[in-house]
């Protein structure tokens, strides 16, 4: 793709919320397709709804709209297919894995929605649960969304714990070439940090302060990790221990880092080379490069406003968002600039065109 294609792709969008009279016959009924509801979501500045769209673009109804997002089926496999082309691959990159909540203030009356624990709103709130796999490539800076699940048990029974463990046999069926992976605590189960260590692969993750470990090879009994004792060698450089429930020639590096707020956050670790505390606490605060994943998605796709009812529509417009922000960051990466910046200039610069030159509405 190139940039002139890019500013095409975004000039059509934008013909959906100008409303040129004279290019659209307002009599004909028009059909949604994928292409237009991406172009809407990539052109939107604010209003990320169908009714919105319906009301921006002559000949389109709304019924139009809502059967669309019914019976389309954008699933996770086309997102892979979308951005395995862009992603350049490095043996040393990493894959981090966290879940967002998309928040549904009118939660009761759409399929899908669950009462769920926000990080973002610190409380239980009404949404839709989306586990999330990124891929980041460290040298360049660059990272891609590669893959995403709903968290729905009442529709398909599988945790959050599942959808990861899918993802992660899912990259190993792909053959995609990375070193790490950072996840939270949450995700830092025995049965997945097992995995990983039997496919060769490093993991970085925070610990839960009560999980059970031992650092005394076996001469003491398992103790939660806020009771172990440092000493100041350990403090700089970590300490081996061996978690609860694994194999018992398997030890594991622990870190202790202390966090500017005044807590303790306790980092662990199969790489067996880490020798440094601060080194530590640096590679596993690159998983926050999903969070920044989480809120572009937020704020320039408007993946969390649609209020259709249906779990497969929800899931249609999810998917197309997420679609629209790989679209997005493509060419931010190919600027250099923010997705933030990109979205806005494309759109002032469409504008200052458009207003310099009059005459192209009537054309």
């Amino acid at each position: 793709m190139t940039m002139n294609y890019f500013y095409k792709f975004h000039s059509q969008a934008i013909n959906l919320q100008r409303n040129f009279a004279s290019q659209i016959n307002p009599k004909k009924v028009m059909k949604t397709t994928r292409e237009i509801y991406c172009q809407y979501l990539l052109s939107s500045q604010i209003n990320y709804t169908c009714t919105n769209l319906a009301e921006h673009f002559e000949g389109l109804s709304h019924d139009s709209i809502y059967r669309y997002l019914k019976e389309d089926k954008i699933t996770p496999k086309q997102l892979w297919e979308k951005v395995y082309p862009l992603i350049v691959q490095s043996s040393y990159a990493y894959i981090i894995f966290d879940d967002t909540v998309l928040e549904k203030l009118f939660g009761p009356c759409i399929d899908g929605v669950r009462r769920q624990y926000s990080g973002n709103a610190h409380g239980i709130i009404n949404g839709i649960g989306v586990v999330n796999c990124v891929y980041y490539d460290l040298i360049n800076e660059h990272y891609w969304a590669i893959d995403y699940r709903l968290f729905d048990p009442e529709r398909d029974g599988k945790s959050k714990l599942d959808h990861v463990m899918d993802m992660l046999m899912m990259l190993k069926h792909r053959g995609l070439l990375f070193q790490t992976v950072l996840m939270d605590s949450w995700y830092a189960t025995t049965d997945i940090m097992k995995y990983l260590i039997k496919e060769e692969k490093l993991f970085y993750c925070p610990l839960k302060k009560n999980r059970k470990v031992d650092d005394s090879k076996a001469t003491q009994p398992y103790q939660s990790i806020e009771e172990l004792q440092w000493s100041d060698e350990e403090m700089k450089h970590g300490k081996g221990v061996k978690v609860q429930k694994f194999p018992g020639s398997t030890y594991l590096k622990l870190f202790r880092v202390a966090i500017a707020n005044g807590s303790t956050e306790y980092i662990v670790t199969n790489d067996s080379t880490q020798s440094s505390t601060q080194d530590a606490e640096k590679e596993s605060a690159l998983r926050w490069k999903v969070e920044q994943l989480h809120r572009e998605e937020k704020q320039t796709t408007g993946i969390s406003q649609c209020q259709c009812r249906l779990n497969r529509s929800q899931r249609n417009h999810i998917g197309a968002a997420i679609l629209v922000w790989v679209c997005l960051a493509h060419f931010a990466y190919q600027k250099e600039v923010t997705v933030y910046q990109l979205k806005h200039k494309l759109l002032n610069d469409y504008l200052s065109k458009q207003l310099s030159n009059p005459n192209l509405i009537y054309t």
